[in-house]
């Protein structure tokens, strides 16, 4: 079956209210964890991880950090309208660039009261006496707008007015206002480059005594960006996957990144892709260097959603990583920014990882396919066991360790 004929409702469970985690636990590492090989199933606490991952195994987190993304403004006659800020205007090469801009800005975003806000009016968000940031309608798009965003402290940048003016853009099924508490527990310990409206949450799992386990193994760290949109939320509705538009996002991968993933599938150790998102980067990264192999330049969005089921391709992932690098030799780059639209749904097979870190996703998400891709129809029994077995799911959730189902050859 081609993913585009999958029926979405293949993929519905009953997720009762009480099983989502709507907060985290008080000490990030001491969630359960579900250990998934060869068909079985295994229950542990997630301090317990290094015991379950090969030594000279490759992870690979993803640095992403998550912004300040919800802005809540002010009509001239006194109504709220919140701004959900998703992604820079298409003028702006790449996130970091638009984050840096100062005293305007363009950004794409969701809008809370859309209808009350009246052409030509200027919106108003009081953050303290000295600052004002104002909002302007540039343009109305399908689902979201594009807004002028601007500040009356032009030494300020973009990033430093989401920090300032901003909140916690919570995942929508938490239900709940964001707190003090969740400036820090919605964040990776290692969240470095700023972009995300949503959390990475696989990694939310890890504090320095994991990483420290897993390195007195052996078992390296490497470290991709893909800054996670609204769209990973965004529920599949069409009754099939043909239906449905994946989300784009960017994503960074550093040159040196690269060539430590090729001496790793040199080395034939596995590789664990720690959560969703690097699993997409990684996967992401194969199908660019088929691209560039049979010709194509990069185009805004790379890797688009059905690239991977309609490419013949017999290249090898150390072949399509080799690729790449050679890319951004000729061009004198250390670094490789572009959008990926990938979907990995049943019938995907994985050229780049061996195991997945992530937690328990929502029914009839793009994210439980994935899973399904990975482990095939065992899905069914892993979210069984998690439910019966009192896990937490979702965002703040528990977690589990997938290895990639092996096939009846062998």
């Amino acid at each position: 079956m081609h993913p585009k004929d999958i029926n979405i409702a293949a993929y519905r469970y009953g997720l009762p209210d009480e099983k989502i985690a709507k907060y985290p636990l008080a000490q990030r590492d001491q969630s359960k964890l579900l250990v998934y090989q060869d068909e079985a199933i295994t229950e542990t606490g997630f301090g317990q991880l290094p015991e379950f991952i090969p030594s000279e195994s490759m992870m690979v987190f993803n640095q992403t950090k998550v912004v300040h993304a919800r802005l809540l403004f002010q009509k001239p006659t006194g109504g709220k309208i919140e701004v959900f800020c998703l992604e820079p205007d298409a003028r702006y090469p790449d996130i970091q660039t638009a984050m840096s801009e100062r005293e305007q800005v363009y950004w794409t975003c969701f809008l809370g009261g859309a209808g009350k806000w009246k052409e030509a009016q200027v919106l108003e968000l009081k953050v303290s006496e000295e600052l004002m940031v104002f909002a302007e309608m540039v343009q109305k798009n399908p689902g979201t707008y594009t807004l002028k965003l601007y500040w009356n402290q032009p030494e300020l940048s973009f990033a430093e007015i989401l920090h300032l003016a901003g909140k916690v853009p919570l995942p929508p099924y938490l239900n709940r206002e964001a707190e003090p508490e969740d400036e820090q527990t919605y964040q990776t310990i290692f969240a470095k480059e700023e972009g995300s409206v949503a959390a990475p949450t696989a990694a939310l799992h890890f504090t320095d005594c994991i990483l420290e386990g897993l390195g007195q193994k052996g078992i390296k760290e490497n470290f991709v960006t893909l800054h996670v949109g609204a769209g990973t939320f965004k529920p599949v509705k069409s009754e099939t996957m043909e239906g449905h538009e994946m989300h784009a996002e960017w994503i960074e991968v550093t040159l040196s990144c690269i060539e430590l993933l090729l001496q790793q599938l040199q080395s034939a150790k596995p590789l664990i892709a720690v959560g969703t998102t690097s699993c997409r980067t990684l996967e992401s990264l194969y199908w660019i260097g088929v691209l560039l192999h049979q010709g194509h330049t990069l185009d805004e969005v790379a890797v688009s959603q059905w690239i991977p089921y309609s490419t013949e391709t017999d290249l090898t992932a150390v072949e399509a990583l080799q690729q790449i690098i050679n890319y951004l030799y000729e061009r004198n780059s250390n670094r490789l920014v572009t959008k990926t639209q990938i979907i990995i749904a049943p019938g995907y097979r994985f050229r780049m990882i061996d195991g997945l870190v992530t937690n328990f996703h929502q029914p009839e998400s793009t994210l439980l396919l994935l899973v399904s891709a990975l482990i095939g129809p065992d899905w069914e029994k892993v979210y069984t066991y998690a439910l019966e077995h009192d896990f937490r799911f979702l965002s703040y959730g528990d977690s589990s360790l997938l290895w990639k189902r092996r096939s009846k050859t062998g």
